[in-house]
């Protein structure tokens, strides 16, 4: 099945199942905690900075996790080091669950994210591993359908697990998620990794790795472009809690909702990718996409700033610029893996740090601006997406070679 064509009627839906579960280990363990966060701060006796310092570490280990991954993967194939890491999630997660303190839960979730970012950096590989360039995007897309499910069911499953055992109840979820996905991957998961993969890796040392991956213009564009795309997802997540149940004064429960909304619009747009890739490359979608997601979201930092129509105006915007990652970020990533195969796992890692790394950087600029408002989210998201075309249009698409559907 390597690097051939996918008919359209044929779906690994077995495979796709199971690498769409590898990638949900980010939203499960971010989306299943965040109403637990006021009650994390009263147990351990924790400000609100701090509670919020379990995301921001998050994110951090999975900037800093997949670097390693990805040539480890190329190296030693894939399943070795997603055994690794799964299982290092699953010792985090039960530190977290246990934890006497602030400063404890902190650094463990540091460490459950340098496990779990095992997870979405090899089933990027083995989708580029099996499938060729546009039929990467095809299955990266339905992969987001699986994936997204996460950010729907995560935060219902995460404030009845809540409600019924508390807030460390949530972590012993996420213990026995773990669990599920390892046993999963011990059954059902074939090495997928080419011996040339293995030669070009055995070759080079990591670091030489990334640095060629640096040297490619196209592949950089993707890059930028992907991890500014996904800024914007980051970017929303860190504000979404205080702009809906601060600024606008909802519960916890319109809170899930209105998540699980937009969440909605994100997998909806993926399945949209899938029929527009029948009839497009992938680069042309992306194109498209990058243009409508800055309309989106300048009218969106336009109603953020003038305060028309209050939330019923801003609301329905957002979701209109979250649900354009679900063409752009599929159609990102299956660029960046078509432009080395060979250096899939460093690519995916690559991509992944970026991502996460970009995420971090906008999460932090969009909490030094607070003030109350949605102005900050706004204006963030805008500033990414203006980037993101940036990236886009000068670097990717420029040096992309004519590719066949």
């Amino acid at each position: 099945m390597t690097n051939a064509s996918l008919p359209p009627a044929h779906v690994p839906w077995r495979l796709v199942l199971l690498l769409g579960a590898l990638t949900a280990f980010a939203p499960m363990s971010i989306d299943m905690y965040l109403s637990s966060l006021p009650s994390i701060g009263r147990t351990l006796n924790a400000a609100p900075d701090q509670t919020q310092a379990t995301l921001a570490a998050f994110f951090a280990g999975m900037a800093i996790g997949q670097v390693f991954y990805g040539p480890a993967s190329d190296r030693f194939g894939r399943r070795p080091p997603l055994l690794v890491g799964v299982g290092l999630f699953i010792a985090a997660s039960i530190v977290c669950a246990v934890a006497p303190n602030i400063e404890t839960l902190i650094a463990a979730r540091f460490v459950q994210a340098l496990g779990g970012c095992v997870g979405p950096v090899i089933a990027r590989a083995v989708v580029r591993d099996r499938f060729s360039h546009t039929d990467t995007a095809r299955v990266l897309s339905l992969m987001t359908l699986i994936m997204g499910l996460a950010p729907v069911l995560a935060p219902q499953l995460g404030g009845v697990v809540q409600f019924v055992a508390g807030w460390r109840g949530v972590f012993w979820a996420l213990v026995m998620f773990g669990v599920l996905i390892a046993a999963w991957v011990v059954l059902s998961l074939t090495e997928s990794r080419s011996a040339a993969t293995e030669a070009q890796a055995r070759s080079e040392n990591p670091l030489k790795a990334y640095v060629a991956l640096f040297g490619m213009r196209r592949l950089m564009g993707y890059a930028l472009a992907g991890a500014l795309n996904g800024a914007v997802l980051f970017t929303y997540i860190s504000g979404a809690p205080d702009l809906v149940m601060g600024t606008y004064g909802h519960s916890p429960l319109v809170f899930n909702l209105v998540f699980a909304f937009n969440a909605v619009g994100i997998i909806g747009a993926s399945q949209i990718n899938r029929f527009l890739l029948r009839r497009s490359t992938p680069d042309q979608v992306l194109a498209r996409a990058s243009v409508a997601s800055i309309v989106a979201a300048l009218l969106l930092t336009l109603a953020a700033w003038t305060g028309f129509g209050g939330q019923w105006t801003v609301l329905p915007l957002l979701f209109a610029a979250l649900s354009l990652y679900g063409l752009m970020g599929g159609n990102t990533m299956a660029g960046a893996l078509s432009v080395d195969p060979q250096r899939a796992g460093s690519t995916s890692a690559l991509m992944g740090s970026a991502s996460f790394g970009a995420g971090a950087v906008a999460s932090w600029a969009g909490a030094a601006l607070h003030d109350g408002t949605p102005r900050p989210v706004a204006g963030v998201m805008f500033a990414c997406l203006v980037g993101s075309a940036l990236a886009i249009f000068l670097l990717a698409l420029p040096g992309a070679k004519k590719i066949q559907a």
